[in-house]
């Protein structure tokens, strides 16, 4: 069973330089075919500073920085061991190529089902650009299957 002590745990941060040719990659491996992603004229035609960072890209970006393996590897799980649960983001102010941005997260709640052979861990994250503001809230769910 995961120590519950985890329950309330800062993660520390991790710091993600937003790069045009990452946002363009990953625009690309989602499917994502609006030009507003890959093209800067057309993004700065559209009220943006620069590329935007398409739906999703702040999950990948934090997973790129070992925030998940760190957090694993305290819990004590083996990545072989886990589901993606659920994912929510609110978003509030663009994310851009140029932009460096400061992810928190903090684990909310483990709690477990099925006798334990389910357990669950809810983490909720904090995305803040270099001056600081708020820019997106992340919320996720792991689910470790227990033998």
């Amino acid at each position: 069973m995961i120590d519950r002590s985890w329950i309330g745990r800062d993660l520390g941060a991790s710091e993600l330089v937003v790069e045009r040719g990452r946002l363009r990659a990953f625009a690309r491996a989602i499917g994502e075919t609006g030009s507003v992603y890959t093209d800067v004229d057309e993004a700065r035609r559209a009220g943006y500073a620069d590329l935007p960072a398409p739906p999703t890209f702040l999950f990948a970006a934090e997973l790129d920085s070992g925030a998940l393996d760190r957090l694993l590897d305290g819990l004590g799980v083996p990545i072989e061991r886990i589901l993606h649960g659920t994912q929510g983001f609110t978003y509030h102010r663009d994310v851009c190529a140029g932009d460096t941005v400061t992810v928190r997260s903090k684990i909310v709640d483990i709690f477990d089902k099925k006798g334990g052979a389910l357990e669950f861990v809810e983490k909720h994250s904090e995305a803040r650009n270099g001056d600081g503001d708020l820019v997106a809230e992340l919320r996720t769910t792991l689910v470790v299957r227990n033998a």
